[in-house]
């Protein structure tokens, strides 16, 4: 296999890592209007991710000096033309970071309550916007000839993208849900694999519509496969988490997200950025890739560092795999 065909899909693996990290952050911040019905609540739903959610975001972080190392001109068109949108998701991300720092500083309700908040949106947002924007490069955005994005932010709010927006949304937030069943005991972990079992319903179908959309629209055998191993997985999870088997649930969870991302990858071979205009103006891996000697020590590099990179993280949900309850929250507080 070629470097640069081997560099897209570690690309690939990497945004795994990430919206399957990531994603269950988001929505455990997503659910604390469901699921937090008091500060206590609150307290319990943020300690589940309070240890592990910054850790969880290097993924993007190392996904996008990759992207920019291995493919600069993908990085280059993708991160100019889609900039109002990235800018939003890095704001959010921002906003979310401080808010899980600030929100304990002051006793006072009202404080908690602008910072809960913030929580919330620092989550949806991201959730929402990788979606419509993982879409948008699946689907092709206008480019000119040298590459370069000649469409309008509002051209990426087509129904295509806004579905694939809606998917991640749903994906995490029940993502989030389930990991809140899993990581909790009492009252919150039923009430969460009760809401669980609604926002399933709903990813489902909606889930279900947009790979079934990408199969059709843009899809190959391996698109077809991975869509319906994708497909298989969710309702697996939903199944699982109906019988309260909460870690196959989550596992199988995990496993919806890295097939469906896998989809849109499939979809997008051997293209990066398609071009809808003109086919002519696309990137492909070929053309948008470094030299081979950048290749090569980036193979190299990745070889001696990801061992490590996922022993440490592994090691750390190891050692932080106990449930947090309204007991232990109650009992710090004194």
């Amino acid at each position: 296999m070629e470097l640069n065909i081997l560099w897209f899909w570690i690309i690939a693996a990497m945004f795994i890592g990430y919206f399957v990290l990531d994603g269950f952050d988001f929505g455990v911040g997503m659910s604390l209007p469901f699921l937090g019905r008091d500060d206590t609540d609150r307290r319990v739903l943020i300690n589940t991710i309070g240890p592990v959610w910054d850790l969880n975001e290097t993924w993007l972080i190392v996904a996008g000096a990759s992207l920019f190392a291995a493919f600069p001109e993908w990085y280059a068109t993708m991160f100019s033309g889609f900039y109002l949108a990235l800018l939003l998701i890095l704001l959010a991300l921002i906003v979310r970071g401080v808010s899980f720092e600030y929100r304990h500083q002051r006793p006072e309700s009202e404080w908690k309550k602008w910072f809960d908040a913030m929580i919330v949106v620092g989550s949806a947002v991201p959730a929402l916007l990788w979606g419509v924007a993982f879409a948008n490069v699946v689907q092709g955005v206008p480019l000119d000839a040298g590459h370069n994005f000649s469409g309008s932010f509002f051209d990426l709010l087509n129904p295509y993208a806004l579905l694939g927006g809606l998917t991640t949304l749903l994906l995490f937030f029940t993502h989030g849900i389930v990991f809140v069943s899993l990581k909790t005991e009492g009252d919150i972990r039923e009430r969460a694999r009760k809401l669980a079992v609604r926002s399933g319903i709903v990813t489902i179908l909606v889930a279900a519509s947009f790979l079934l959309w990408t199969v059709l629209a843009f899809g190959s055998l391996f698109t077809a496969v991975f869509a319906g191993l994708a497909a298989v997985a969710l309702i697996g999870s939903f199944l699982f988490n109906l019988r309260g088997s909460e870690g196959w649930a989550f596992t199988l969870m995990a496993a919806t997200i890295g097939l469906a991302v896998l989809t849109l990858f499939a979809s997008l071979f051997p293209d990066v950025m398609p071009a809808s205009n003109d086919a002519a103006n696309s990137l492909t891996i070929a053309n948008a890739s470094s030299t081979p000697y950048t290749l090569q020590v980036m193979s190299w590099t990745a070889l001696i560092a990801a061992p490590v990179i996922f022993l440490y993280q592994g090691w750390t949900y190891w050692v932080l795999r106990k449930r947090v309850s309204r007991g232990t929250i109650e009992a710090a507080a004194h």
